[in-house]
């Protein structure tokens, strides 16, 4: 009987992946592509996130589908791939590679098949690594319900809730940033 030995892919196996993925445990795993819900979610985040970066000349946001590479964590996992981010590290020397280390903030919007205990559970392993890789602050943002959830590394079980009629931060990361919930789910 013989056996076959997987060879643990890379993160230079990730850069020849089209479209979203993220390496965890040497496998790729890829994204489905998001509805168009989640994704003008994601897209009108990333747009204040930018604009906030353009004015007041510090970090910079970055869209969906940005890797970020980080040392391999207890799960395994060497990459993220969030919905938009704000990163305040240093940037790559060849600009057409991931950015090295964790987003400093990041943001997760669910998609169609994101809801349920299994998905919610995926989403909490998700911020854990996170948070392991140092992101200080990441959001999980619900389109179906309204709901922005932002959680802090130095409190992860304890997030602030933003509805309607709100302001979502990111605080402290990104000081003085704000987004209408109201805008968020236009």
């Amino acid at each position: 009987m013989s056996s076959v030995t997987q060879v643990p892919a890379t993160l230079d196996d990730l850069y020849r992946v089209k479209g979203k993925a993220e390496l965890i445990n040497g496998r790729i795993v890829r994204s489905m592509p998001t509805g168009f819900r989640p994704g003008r979610v994601g897209a009108g985040i990333f747009r204040s996130l930018d604009d906030y970066a353009e004015a007041t000349g510090r970090g910079v946001a970055l869209p969906d589908n940005v890797g970020f590479a980080v040392p391999e964590l207890s799960s395994g996992r060497q990459s993220f791939s969030p919905d938009a981010a704000y990163y305040l590290g240093p940037l790559p020397s060849n600009p057409m590679r991931f950015l090295d280390g964790p987003p400093t903030f990041a943001v997760e919007v669910r998609s169609e098949n994101d809801y349920g205990d299994a998905a919610d559970a995926e989403m909490a392993a998700k911020r854990a690594d996170y948070f392991e890789a140092g992101t200080a602050v990441v959001w999980d943002v619900d389109p179906i319900h309204e709901i922005v959830r932002k959680y802090p590394k130095d409190s992860p079980d304890r997030p602030a809730v933003f509805v309607r009629g709100q302001e979502a931060d990111a605080e402290p990361v990104v000081p003085d940033w704000r987004i209408a919930v109201d805008q968020i789910f236009a």
